[in-house]
C-alpha cells in the first residue's frame, strides 16, 4: 500500500499525464507565442549590430555627440532591448501565463 492510499489522498498525477493535457498544450503555446518571435527578433537585432561592427566600420565609427559613436549606441542599446524584453515577458506572463499555469495547478492539486 503506498503512502497516498494510507493517508487517503488522492494520488498524484504523473508528470506524463500533466504534459498530455490540453490545458497545458495551451500554456506551452502560449509561452512559444511570445518567446520563439521574441527570441527571433534580439537575435537579428544583435548579428545586425555584429555584422555592421565588422563590415561597416566607416558607419559604426560615425561620431553622434563627442566622443560617442554610432557603435557605442548600438552597443547600450543592447542593454536596452535585453530589459526592455525582461519587462514585456513579465506582463505578458502575469497576463497570459500565469492564470494559465494557476488554473492547470489548481486543477493538478484537485480543485474543482
Amino acid at each position: 500500500m503506498s503512502q497516498a492510499q494510507a493517508t487517503g489522498a488522492p494520488p498524484e498525477p504523473s508528470y506524463r499525464s500533466i504534459q498530455e493535457t490540453p490545458e497545458f498544450g495551451t500554456l506551452r503555446k502560449t509561452l512559444r507565442r511570445f518567446v520563439f518571435p521574441m527570441t527571433v527578433a534580439f537575435l537579428l537585432w544583435y548579428l545586425l549590430y555584429v555584422v555592421l561592427s565588422a563590415y561597416a566600420r566607416g558607419f559604426m565609427g560615425t561620431t553622434v555627440v563627442g566622443n560617442v559613436n554610432v557603435a557605442l549606441v548600438f552597443g547600450l542599446l543592447q542593454f536596452v532591448t535585453t530589459f526592455l524584453i525582461a519587462w514585456l515577458y513579465a506582463r505578458f506572463a502575469d497576463r497570459k501565463l500565469d492564470p494559465l499555469a494557476d488554473k492547470l495547478r489548481h486543477e493538478i492539486e484537485g480543485g474543482n
